[in-house]
């Protein structure tokens, strides 16, 4: 079936609603100049025109039906007019309407659902289509076609990018302007630019989400299929407070939101200018094996340039390898050989065009480079033009991204036309030159985060989940939410965080019990539930040697706290064991909860200094291995955790552990608003929690499984085994990233006609980004189950490799009520009940989501697949849009009740 938005991103024919007599003279002209418009640009469908006030019957007004109805500017007519156009069979329809609130906002999605019509606006400039000349919008004239895609939430910066566009020759493929209370969101509209076929990249302007789960979904979707670059408005704080006034939207601490963006695979930019130089490179076909850069230069102080502003943006220079260097000696004066080792070569002033090509030859075989930068200043003697051809002829056929800057303007005018006529990035800054590389650089970095899938749950140990709600449950029926020290560490314990022996006292002399029984020194801090950082408060005292030391330290503890912060209730104080690691490296993690993308990990220094970096990095949960590893890095705590005055370097698998233990923690445990693990020793030996402060949300609504999170983990709840007829086993689990090559396998063993009635195609596999399509899938939108089976090689019995049998799949509809679902199952696994064990579980998954009802599209002459659908209960019936086809409809019965 088409997506819901194709009836007004690429309709067959337009129908313009005029408004009633009565209406003023200017929207009454309204009508008139959007058919000129669509007429004169050159719009091929049928354009017709309907009044509201026209005469007629009903059957009349159902032959002036059209794919997209073009509404009046008028917000008062706009229901009447949408049902009107609803009423003439048109599927989709587009409102230029402007000053409308949140709550007209959400009258308006009711009756749009409940007409079945998709409605894009009000509050919004329109569309273009540029390749079928559709200009519906208020954006003046229809810009050039290109292969670019712009969507945009503000009115001034979609005009801005417009005309700067047309200036520098920047063709679309699409540009939509959707306002705050749009009906239909950014995530559809995503969700069809995804797979629109002229689309080659989107560009993304953003102030604000509404629905935070649904955007990162549509968002992580898009930038599987291509590049998408995001420009987001209101990176201060004063920016996202007027935001919030003005708009009724936020984007979040940017922090958060770079964070959302790197486990997107999108990539963002921080002027318009840069979204489109980052469009174009990110749509070439080069792809970094590092984010090392060599710069090819004829002049140091721009080399030096590039090589600062590469630091700058955490770029490294490529250190070339001894035999590149030893090649490029002989290009590069005797006194700049040094710089080869720093991924500077320094060409003559004015270096021939085959020397330069050489150069390039040498950058591009070299190992340790992930780019190359060719920088060329005009010289006197120089020959820009031949610098330029040369590198427009052995660029294209690199492996490796080459970005150019050509410095100056008189002089190297032709030149620069040449590269751009190659396709190559051409700048005039060595700035903007690497930037362009660091865009390229960070798109292929964050394309691995997002191919990250991590489980619920890491780690062979399973953590002690009963006894952790528990505890929670308890602490919430007291009406407390934040967590003693003791409770913090209990639950930290549940989920197999080393933490430090702790007990709650209430005197001196028991203080002095405990302490006796656990072994000097101890440390005594104060137990406050007001109290969030005891050291701020003086409520700590470490390396008590002797009973005379903690009772004296009791009393001075007691008279401190009380002196500053009065107003705290004093519960008493804890005391524990000293850590055994006198040498170990103080880390703080926290989660807190940040709006609208929910909880949020950060990683940073720990102790003191804390509360003066704060915390340097953080992810989105869930992490794996992998993501911990990448946010120790972020982190930028190598001098930290490496040598350090005499004692080795930590154990950083430890840290690694803990990581993935919280994150299990902010999966399975929604009641928590935040967690702080200040100090987190680290040593060569592992890792240990000294302090803890949890707090619980004040008011929790129990919620289904991991919707407080924005990404979902990967749903192991779902792997089930059953058997086939010859007695051995298979598993039904969620599809994973790492199921590619089993499932291009599996299409590529089916018989031509399976595939045909599968894809309707005779491709015989299915290409790269249709692969990733189906095998990176978001969770919480779609649903793909594969049956696998691991066969045994015979005589030995030992296993081969897992192989794909069937793939049952289903894709949540715009209403979020229905589904659509496919079914392929392999030649050698028909008729052991593997198809029908995939609908069942599949059907069972749905009805777990609360969908009503799941339909799909059979081809007539597929009696095997109608056969099935009837036995699982799927009612068959005609498709109005295609006789080949029948649609197969089937209630679920949860939903029903």
């Amino acid at each position: 079936m088409q997506h819901g938005l194709t009836p007004a991103f690429s309709p067959r024919s337009v129908i313009i609603i005029q408004p009633r007599e009565a209406s003023s003279s200017v929207a009454a002209d309204w009508g008139e100049q959007m058919l000129q418009r669509l007429q004169s640009e050159g719009y091929a469908g049928r354009v017709d025109r309907v009044s509201r006030d026209q005469s007629g019957t009903l059957h009349d007004l159902m032959r002036s039906n059209a794919d997209l109805a073009i509404l009046p500017p008028d917000l008062d007519d706009l229901p009447q007019t949408l049902e009107l156009a609803a009423r003439i069979g048109c599927k989709s329809a587009l409102s230029l309407c402007t000053h409308i609130d949140a709550e007209q906002s959400r009258q308006l999605r009711h009756l749009a659902r409940r007409l079945g019509v998709t409605l894009l606006g009000p509050q919004g400039l329109g569309l273009q289509r540029p390749w079928i000349k559709l200009n519906a919008s208020r954006m003046g004239d229809l810009a050039p076609a290109g292969s670019i895609a712009l969507v945009a939430q503000s009115g001034a910066m979609t005009s801005s990018i417009l005309d700067w566009a047309r200036h520098n020759q920047v063709g679309f493929s699409a540009l939509v302007h959707i306002g705050h209370h749009s009906v239909t969101g950014i995530a559809p509209v995503l969700d069809f630019l995804a797979t629109d076929p002229r689309t080659q990249s989107i560009v993304l302007h953003l102030e604000g989400v509404h629905n935070a789960r649904a955007f990162a979904s549509a968002l992580r979707a898009a930038a599987h299929s291509k590049p998408v670059i995001v420009l987001k408005s209101g990176r201060s704080m004063e920016g996202r407070t007027v935001s919030r006034q003005q708009r009724g939207v936020d984007l979040g601490e940017d922090q958060v939101f770079d964070a959302v963006l790197r486990r997107a695979g999108a990539v963002r930019v921080h002027s318009f200018i840069q979204l489109f130089s980052a469009a174009k490179c990110l749509a070439s076909r080069f792809r970094p094996n590092t984010r090392n850069l060599a710069v090819i230069a004829n002049g140091l102080g721009p080399a030096l340039l590039a090589a600062d502003h590469a630091d700058d943006q955490s770029l490294p220079m490529a250190h070339l390898e001894e035999a590149s260097r030893e090649r490029l000696r002989a290009l590069v004066p005797p006194h700049l050989h040094d710089a080869l080792q720093d991924g500077l070569v320094l060409l003559p002033d004015d270096v021939s065009p085959e020397q330069l090509g050489t150069a390039l030859e040498v950058a591009n075989s070299d190992s340790q480079t992930g780019g190359i930068l060719v920088l060329m200043a005009p010289h006197p003697v120089g020959d820009p033009l031949g610098w330029a051809q040369t590198t427009a002829q052995l660029a294209p056929r690199f492996g490796k991204p080459v970005i150019t800057c050509w410095m100056g303007d008189a002089s190297v005018i032709e030149a620069r036309r040449v590269l751009v006529d190659a396709g190559l990035p051409a700048f005039r800054t060595p700035e903007a030159a690497v930037d362009a590389f660091g865009n390229i650089a960070t798109f292929f970095d964050n394309q691995q985060l997002l191919q990250q899938t991590p489980p619920p749950l890491a780690g062979a140990r399973t953590p002690d989940l009963d006894g952790a709600r528990l505890l929670l449950e308890g602490i919430l029926a007291d009406r407390r939410t934040v967590l003693s020290e003791v409770e913090s560490k209990a639950l930290l314990s549940a989920f197999h965080i080393p933490v430090t022996s702790t007990h709650a006292v209430r005197s001196a002399t028991e203080a002095i019990l405990v302490a006796n029984q656990l072994g000097y020194p101890v440390a005594l801090k104060v137990d406050s539930p007001d109290i969030a950082h005891k050291s701020a408060v003086n409520g700590v005292y470490l390396g008590l040697a002797n009973g005379t030391d903690v009772r004296d330290s009791w009393e001075r503890l007691m008279r401190r706290v009380r002196r500053a912060a009065p107003e705290a209730r004093l519960l008493g104080a804890t005391v524990q064991r000293m850590s055994d690691k006198p040498r170990g490296r103080e880390l703080c993690i926290r989660v807190v909860s940040k709006p609208p993308f929910g909880p949020v990990i950060t990683l940073g220094a720990g102790g003191a200094v804390a509360e003066l970096l704060g915390p340097r990095a953080s992810e989105l949960p869930p992490l794996n291995q992998f993501l911990a590893q990448q946010l120790i890095g972020r982190a930028r705590l190598d001098a930290l955790l490496g040598d350090w005055q005499g004692a080795p370097p930590v154990d950083r698998e430890a840290i690694e552990r803990i990581l993935l233990r919280v994150s299990e923690m902010v999966c399975e445990l929604p009641q928590l608003s935040s967690l702080e693990i200040n100090p987190l020793i680290v040593d060569e030996h592992g890792a240990v929690a000294v302090d803890a402060r949890l707090e619980l949300h004040q008011q929790y609504e129990p919620l289904q499984p991991y919707q407080h999170l924005t990404i979902l983990p990967y749903p192991a709840a779902h792997d089930q085994e059953w058997p086939l007829k010859s007695g051995d086993l298979y598993r039904v689990r969620p599809i994973r990233p790492d199921d590619a090559d089993r499932l291009q396998a599996l299409v590529r063993g089916l018989s031509p006609e399976s595939r045909y009635m599968r894809y309707v195609s005779h491709m015989t596999e299915l290409p790269p980004r249709m692969l990733a399509r189906f095998t990176l899938i978001d969770y919480d939108r779609e649903m793909a189950l594969v049956a696998v089976h691991t066969p045994r090689a015979e005589g030995s019995g030992e296993p081969g490799e897992e192989a794909i049998m069937g793939v049952s799949r289903y894709i949540i509809q715009p209403d979020n009520r229905s589904c659509e679902f496919s079914l392929v199952v392999a030649q050698s696994a028909q008729g052991n009940g593997v198809g029908s064990r995939l609908m069942l579980s599949l059907m069972e998954h749905a009805r777990g989501k609360g969908l009503a009802t799941m339909e799909g599209l059979v081809l007539a002459r597929n009696t095997t697949m109608l056969k099935l659908m009837r036995t699982l209960g799927f009612s068959i019936g005609p498709y109005d849009e295609d006789p080949d086809f029948r649609l197969v409809v089937k209630p679920l019965q949860a939903a029903q009740h």
